[in-house]
């Protein structure tokens, strides 16, 4: 079965990937454009995410030895760094961080994962709107129409000023995830 799905925050995905496997699926690939495969399976699964930043080739194996010393399956990562994919068979053992200061890590790969894509969505948003400004978002033309004429063109040009400030959105999104997780981790120190 595949499904599409996108998500920005690393803790709702790792949360519909667990609601899939107490439906029965278990995943079995993910692709980059949001494609999840699953497996249907009688077997109990967890799953758990974790962001990792760039790990050199002997870095990532040990890394990976670790996790599958312990059991876990390694699904689905990126080699230049980013969330990874891990799942096992359910019992006990289903954390793959044992103590605070691995969780307080984790939480400060997050917050340095928020405010890169942060930072990245600022600067696009300020190379988008530097010269228009938010006044440019619709159609010079639009506020001196009347009538039926100027709801056709104010509703048609609606979807596209969305999608302009779209960067604009992801910068308070991105904001956010960082202040979330900043909190967490301030909580365990």
């Amino acid at each position: 079965m595949k499904m599409f799905n996108m998500f920005f925050n690393i803790e709702t995905e790792e949360q519909w990937l667990n609601e899939q496997l107490q439906k029965g699926y278990r995943c079995t690939n993910i692709s980059g454009l949001g494609i999840y495969t699953f497996k249907k399976t009688d077997k109990r699964y967890v799953m758990r995410l974790d962001y990792q930043d760039y790990l050199p080739k002997k870095k990532f194996e040990e890394y990976r030895g670790i996790y599958e010393d312990f059991g876990w399956i390694y699904i689905k990562g990126y080699w230049l760094g980013g969330i990874r994919y891990w799942q096992k068979e359910d019992d006990d053992q289903n954390e793959i961080f044992s103590d605070r200061q691995s969780k307080s890590n984790y939480y400060k790969r997050l917050m340095s994962y928020s405010i890169v894509l942060g930072m990245l969505c600022l600067a696009f948003s300020y190379m988008l709107y530097k010269d228009s400004g938010f006044s440019g978002l619709y159609f010079e033309g639009l506020w001196s129409m009347k009538g039926a004429l100027f709801w056709k063109a104010f509703l048609f040009e609606t979807p596209f000023v969305l999608l302009k400030l779209f960067p604009a959105f992801m910068v308070v999104f991105f904001g956010s995830s960082y202040y979330k997780a900043y909190r967490k981790y301030s909580m365990l120190k």
